[in-house]
């Protein structure tokens, strides 16, 4: 293979000069150009460089693939010769961002925001996965190796906002330490843990400001919170840059972000969400009730949308109602077709790529929602690719109406797809693999169909 410092000056011989180049940046497998002028891109030729593994447009970049590691390599060099800016992440986005529609915008954001963390949410994902599958067959474990475990499974997803506060701080050109930090508020020890307060075992803290009562919680686990306010911090402190003297700048820029950040994360964004979360345990038990599969195929539909907002944990409520009232929980039944609906989308979308190592990362994200734990494969492969989502979002709807109509109900709850089999040993099995048979193939074959992607995206 090439060296890195001669495939950067041939790349850069065959995008129009340096001075055709708007800003670059990389990620875990390519080099992304955005160009003043896109006919000087010569596919050809820089799919000939030894060490090229392949291009493409897509998001309004120019996309040369030359796989991990070597990108790293490849774009230190090409940053030295071009002498660009690494530290532009705004301008990347404006730049790259002139020509897309509202949907395209929204998966690029996505796509950038959880591509650095995705490994991380895999790695854990499987490990809880797994955890659960044991824990769910009965085997007890060792009170040391349980805190172990949790200590190494349950830390990036309890830590999840603050992962995404980096990565979008990072992204829209703010400070990624404010963003760990921002992140770190909407978790804090002090507050209450959300999926406690969402089962019942913990109290919000009420403030009184006003005359309203405002609940505050902790948001273990929640995705949008985090993404809204990490760009609200990071627009917050590139204005105070703009207007702090640079003598005070190291005082007053952070301080004045992190305090305004955290009143509106737990003060604003935090109530309207608990607010929401009301209105939406509200909507899905009027659904629940709709006859004829109606219901079923709704929440079926939009169970893993709900995922995305990290409010889905609100449904530990409903669940625990229903094992209270009735001793059966027809809920977990719509969750499990909606993950296996998600799987079989996944599979089909990663078997249409051409490039392996975006196929195996794919791949590798299946897994763990195998197990349950969908956000690895939602967030870093279905929702930017949007179409698998759709689809699988399809599936998981037929398959709800169809659990919906046979009357299937889970024995308990808090595990899912294959280890959530062991809630329907009451006679039910058959028609549980049916249902979750029927979610995976739809979503499967819905997605080899409509899903085109964009030659190695």
């Amino acid at each position: 293979m090439a060296s890195e410092k001669l495939v950067a000056q041939k790349i850069l011989g065959n995008v129009g000069s340096k001075d055709n180049i708007l800003s670059a940046e990389h990620c875990a497998t390519r080099l992304r150009l955005v160009l003043k002028d896109e006919t000087k891109f010569n596919k050809k030729e820089i799919e000939n460089i030894d060490g090229v593994k392949g291009s493409f447009k897509a998001a309004g970049q120019y996309q040369i693939i030359l796989g991990t590691g070597f990108v790293d390599k490849v774009y230190h060099e090409f940053m030295q010769l071009t002498g660009l800016e690494e530290a532009s992440a705004s301008d990347k986005i404006n730049h790259a961002d002139d020509n897309l529609n509202v949907f395209q915008k929204a998966s690029r954001l996505l796509g950038d925001v959880f591509l650095p963390i995705i490994p991380i949410l895999v790695a854990t994902g499987l490990f809880m996965g797994v955890r659960s599958l044991i824990t769910s067959l009965g085997v007890e474990l060792d009170p040391t190796v349980l805190t172990l475990s949790q200590v190494l499974i349950d830390t990036a997803f309890a830590f999840l906002p603050a992962l995404v506060t980096y990565s979008v701080m990072k992204k829209f050109g703010g400070s990624p330490a404010l963003g760990i930090v921002i992140g770190l508020m909407l978790v804090a020890p002090q507050l209450p843990n959300a999926n406690k307060v969402a089962a019942g075992t913990a109290e919000a803290i009420i403030l009184s400001l006003g005359g309203l009562n405002i609940p505050i919680v902790g948001y273990q686990g929640s995705v949008l919170p985090a993404l809204v306010l990490g760009i609200i911090a990071a627009k917050i402190e590139k204005s105070l840059k703009k207007i702090v003297p640079d003598v005070l700048d190291l005082i007053v820029t952070p301080f004045v972000t992190l305090l305004c950040s955290m009143v509106i994360g737990l003060i604003v964004i935090g109530p309207i969400m608990h607010e929401v979360e009301q209105v939406l345990l509200m909507a899905v038990q009027a659904l629940m009730s709709i006859p004829f599969g109606i219901g079923g195929f709704i929440v079926g539909a939009l169970q893993q949308v709900v995922v995305i907002t990290g409010l889905h944990h609100t449904f530990k409520t409903l669940e625990i109602e229903l094992l209270a009232n009735t001793g059966s929980n027809p809920f977990n039944t719509l969750t499990c077709g909606a993950i296996v609906a998600q799987c079989g989308a996944g599979i089909a979308a990663a078997l249409k790529l051409k490039n392996k190592k975006q196929k195996s990362l794919y791949l590798s994200e299946v897994v763990p929602a195998s197990l349950g734990i969908t956000e690895p494969l939602v967030f870093g492969g279905n929702l930017p690719r949007l179409t698998p989502f759709v689809c699988a979002c399809v599936g998981g709807g037929v398959a709800g109406a169809i659990s919906s109509v046979m009357g299937l109900a889970a024995t308990g709850m808090s595990i899912t797809a294959i280890p959530g089999m062991l809630l329907y040993l009451n006679g039910q099995l058959p028609q549980y693999l049916f249902v979750c048979a029927v979610g995976f193939v739809l979503a499967f074959v819905l997605t080899t169909i409509f899903y085109k992607p964009q030659e190695n995206n």
